[in-house]
């Protein structure tokens, strides 16, 4: 694997690896390397022994997101960051997409706040367990933006009428909550979590190839 400075992969057992977002000083947000890193790691674990995907993440926020310092930077570009809005959200929405149709079943193991494409980015793996504490949210519309590429892993996961009450108003729902809508696959104890994941994982893993997503 190649070398990363803000993501982690760590191979566990039985055919499980862990990608695990690591830069929790800027929660973890979804930065123009960030996603550059994310898409090298998907892309190279397309190959090799690996059967089964954990996404997990360090602090206490899973991701915040796009980075907004990035973003408002580019708004003093000549074109007022149009461009470079345009090839940020080309590149996220191809990472986002490499997940949904990864070769090996990838499992978002969320330990704190998802929102924005923090939350689209842990609803488009094919599993989501999250801590009790973990917190999801599409508040774009509170500083006057429509969370539009959010809302697709979300309209995915939970009914019309959930989703959009989330994207309107933008308040955050608890990990308990969003199992109880479908949004996530379940809740968890904190202290549960990272062993739950695992097994789950290994469980998987341990079936026939073929009967891996492909």
């Amino acid at each position: 694997m190649s070398n990363y400075s803000l993501i982690q992969i760590n191979d566990l057992d039985k055919g499980v690896v862990n990608i695990q977002l690591n830069s929790p000083d800027t929660q973890n947000t979804l930065s123009e390397k960030m996603i550059g890193e994310l898409q090298q790691a998907l892309d190279e674990l397309q190959q090799g022994p690996s059967k089964v995907i954990i996404l997990s993440s360090t602090g206490k926020v899973f991701s915040a997101g796009h980075d907004l310092k990035e973003l408002k930077t580019a708004r003093s570009q000549s074109d007022q960051g149009h461009a470079y809005f345009q090839k940020i959200l080309k590149q996220c929405s191809t990472m986002m997409q490499s997940i949904v149709n990864h070769s090996k079943p990838v499992i978002a193991q969320v330990e704190g706040v998802a929102t924005a494409a923090g939350c689209q980015l842990a609803l488009s793996c094919d599993l989501v367990y999250a801590s009790s504490n973990s917190v999801f949210a599409t508040p774009g519309v509170n500083i006057g933006l429509f969370c539009s590429t959010p809302m697709v892993a979300l309209s995915r996961n939970a009914s019309s009428k959930h989703a959009m009450e989330m994207l309107l108003t933008g308040d955050p729902i608890s990990a308990t909550e969003a199992a109880q809508k479908g949004i996530i696959t379940q809740s968890l104890e904190s202290t549960e979590i990272e062993k739950h994941v695992l097994e789950k994982a290994n469980k998987i893993a341990s079936k026939s190839l073929k009967l891996l997503k492909r």
